[in-house]
């Protein structure tokens, strides 16, 4: 049975989600990196073709949780999945649920849309690795994350 306290994001949401994604970025030791705006995530979810997603944990009628993911694909498997960007739930509301809540309602759907997996990335030092592995989530140990930024991304785009 759905969690009641979880849901899709709207528009309404988004300030709220813009102020928690700042507080992630707090938790993981990198406020300065966290540039994102309100305007920003609101044409994100809901432009013309949005092509990210979202579902919010609300408690009371506040938004204490978030969930913002998009698809990616995988050639071995032949379908879609979700890549989960940010899950973040304020630290007075840990542990009742609406992590997982907020995990299960990813899950659905990708159950319900044929997607074949559920995939996110996670700090090493980062307490909520041994809540994931529970679920049954599977460290990826051998693969490396790799990323191109700033004046690395422009000077390989110039050689295109």
């Amino acid at each position: 049975m759905p969690d009641d306290r979880i849901r899709r994001i709207r528009p309404d949401d988004v300030e709220a989600a813009v102020g928690l994604a700042y507080a992630l970025a707090e938790f993981e030791r990198a406020p300065d990196e966290c540039h994102l705006t309100v305007e920003q995530l609101h044409t994100a979810l809901f432009g013309d073709a949005p092509k990210l997603f979202g579902h919010v944990a609300e408690v009371d009628g506040e938004i204490v949780g978030f969930a913002v993911w998009f698809l990616n694909f995988s050639t071995w498997r032949g379908v879609h999945g979700i890549y989960l960007e940010d899950l973040f739930v304020l630290p007075e509301h840990r542990g009742s649920g609406l992590g997982k809540a907020l995990l299960a309602a990813l899950a659905a759907e990708c159950v319900e849309n044929g997607y074949a997996r559920l995939e996110w990335s996670v700090l090493d030092w980062n307490p909520a690795t041994e809540f994931y592995k529970a679920l049954g989530a599977v460290p990826m140990d051998e693969w490396t994350v790799n990323r191109l930024t700033d004046a690395p991304l422009r000077a390989l785009a110039a050689q295109a």
